[in-house]
């Protein structure tokens, strides 16, 4: 590595806030010029919630959440250098001219937008969709909602009138910590990537695509890279964080993770698992076509140098299953952890019952073990009785979706992959790990459970000068020795996994057939990480 602070300078402390479906935490991270040392100073839970009908993020909870994290922060470690967000994809805000909101960020979840994606498809069609950005044609991306919100009711098209301009879910929060200036506001680039707004190929809007559809493009905003300087952190923050810069990172968590996750630039496939399972490799260049969009496969903006990175990817249902499981026993007084829950997956025979994770009616919040036992016995798969075997069903399910992506990337780059690296809290799964490298036939590396963070953090680390460029992020996490450990295939098991794979696909194709406008390979209908 060739960083551009000397072994023995003090540390430079930046804070990374990653902002996840379900919890938010704030992540201090400090380099001495050899290490990378992260430490989560503060978690907070938020979900969101029905307003007039809308599925919709709490935004002041969630700015409670990062603000008392700060502080912690700031009372743990002293003033930081710089502040930076990433978050999930997809999911945007619309400010008035004044810089405040004009409504709550609609959920993706939000089912106005499978309406939304049948409009789009039956006014200008599917392949239009995808050649114009590059992005699978999925209910829960931004265009979809911005499409919903324009034909929708009279409210909703008023609150898209009065709106000034458009951001993705990150950058609000950027906004916030600049002290919420008048617009304009600038969109970072992975984060505007995961819209179905962008053109992939060109970096720009997708204008023409917005003219067809009748939405406002005059609401996008400038799109710029990741490591930019916005400026110092404002408003009330500006007490609590004299001198602190708000630059920002590779916004989209997805982007920041595979920043962060080592052997990528060798060939290696990147796995993002957490409550989202993302598969893919890194590109110079994208392969926008009809073979990427018959494969389910999307394109997002990477963080690189010259420009940054093009992500080939599969988005599927990741952790989300069994987590939503956990809530569902919860609330009838069977409180299962993580690790408890994966025991008893562990104990149960493997391959007995298979579902497709991307099973739209697995996408909202609720009774999601009912849902599942349903969706067994309409597939004539047996109906799990247990919670354990329940459990055992969807990871078995879930490594069946990934060796499916990994055989899509296959065919499509010509490429076969040496490995693939998970990162994220599913890579601590490790029946979900041993299945996945079961299931591919490919070693699996586990990279960093915190890889978002230190992705964040590392292009901070960049912009402020204190790593010379984007390689010296993966070479921190390469030089771990935590971030060595290699999960082989089991020895006789390709066959099992091959006769569960053809299984899988059958009812993966039946699952694509009864839903209208749906694509056809399990899983690929379902949402950034």
């Amino acid at each position: 590595m060739s960083p551009a602070v000397e072994t023995g300078t003090p540390a430079t402390t930046v804070t990374a806030v990653d902002l996840g479906a379900g919890s938010g935490r704030v992540v201090a991270a400090a380099f001495d010029g050899e290490r990378l040392r992260t430490r989560t100073v503060h978690r907070f839970q938020h979900a969101p919630r029905t307003v007039d009908g809308v599925l919709r993020w709490d935004v002041a909870a969630l700015w409670a959440g990062v603000r008392e994290g700060l502080a912690a922060l700031t009372a743990a470690h002293g003033v930081p250098a710089s502040v930076g967000v990433d978050g999930w994809g997809v999911d945007h805000a619309l400010l008035r001219a004044d810089g405040t909101l004009a409504a709550e960020p609609a959920c993706y979840r939000d089912p106005r937008r499978s309406a939304a994606l049948e409009r789009a498809v039956a006014e200008v069609g599917r392949e239009r969709l995808y050649a114009a950005t590059g992005t699978q044609v999925a209910p829960i991306s931004t265009l979809f909602a911005l499409l919903a919100d324009a034909r929708g009711a009279a409210a909703e098209r008023e609150r898209l009138r009065e709106a000034a301009q458009l951001v993705m879910l990150p950058d609000l929060f950027h906004h916030l910590l600049r002290g919420a200036p008048p617009v304009p506001v600038v969109t970072e680039r992975t984060a505007a990537s995961t819209s179905a707004l962008l053109d992939v190929t060109t970096g720009a809007w997708a204008r023409e695509l917005l003219d067809e559809l009748d939405l406002p493009a005059h609401l996008l905003p400038g799109v710029v890279p990741a490591g930019t300087d916005t400026g110092p952190v404002g408003g009330d923050l500006a007490g609590l964080l004299p001198g602190t810069r708000v630059v920002l990172p590779a916004a989209h968590d997805t982007a920041s993770a595979v920043a962060a996750t080592p052997g990528v630039e060798d060939g290696a496939l990147f796995l993002s698992c957490g409550t989202w399972s993302l598969l893919g490799t890194e590109r110079r260049e994208p392969l926008v076509g009809p073979a990427a969009r018959d494969a389910e496969l999307t394109h997002e903006a990477g963080y690189g140098d010259d420009g940054g990175t093009v992500l080939l990817l599969r988005n599927l249902t990741g952790d989300w299953l069994l987590q939503e499981c956990r809530r569902a026993w919860a609330r009838e007084g069977l409180r299962l952890g993580a690790a408890d829950l994966a025991a008893l997956a562990a104990a149960e025979p493997p391959l007995r019952s298979l579902v497709d994770p991307g099973d739209p009616a697995f996408l909202a919040p609720g009774d999601l073990p009912a849902r599942l036992r349903a969706a067994c016995a309409r597939h004539g798969e047996p109906v799990p009785a247990t919670p354990g075997a329940l459990a055992r069903c969807v990871v078995d399910s879930l490594a069946l979706a990934h060796r499916d992506a990994v055989a899509a990337l296959e065919r499509v780059t010509g490429h076969r992959a040496p490995s693939i690296t998970a990162t994220g809290g599913g890579s601590q799964h490790e029946l979900l790990v041993r299945a996945t490298a079961d299931a591919t036939g490919l070693p699996v590396r586990l990279g960093p459970v915190e890889a978002t963070a230190t992705g964040n953090a590392g292009a901070q680390l960049v912009a402020l000068g204190d790593l010379a460029g984007p390689a010296d992020v993966r070479r921190l996490v390469d030089a771990d020795p935590r971030c060595r450990r290699v999960v082989e295939p089991a020895a006789r098991s390709a066959e099992r996994w091959g006769e569960a794979a053809g299984r899988w696909r059958r009812l993966a194709r039946r699952t694509a057939g009864a839903t209208t406008g749906t694509p056809a390979a399990g899983g690929a209908r379902e949402v950034p990480a």
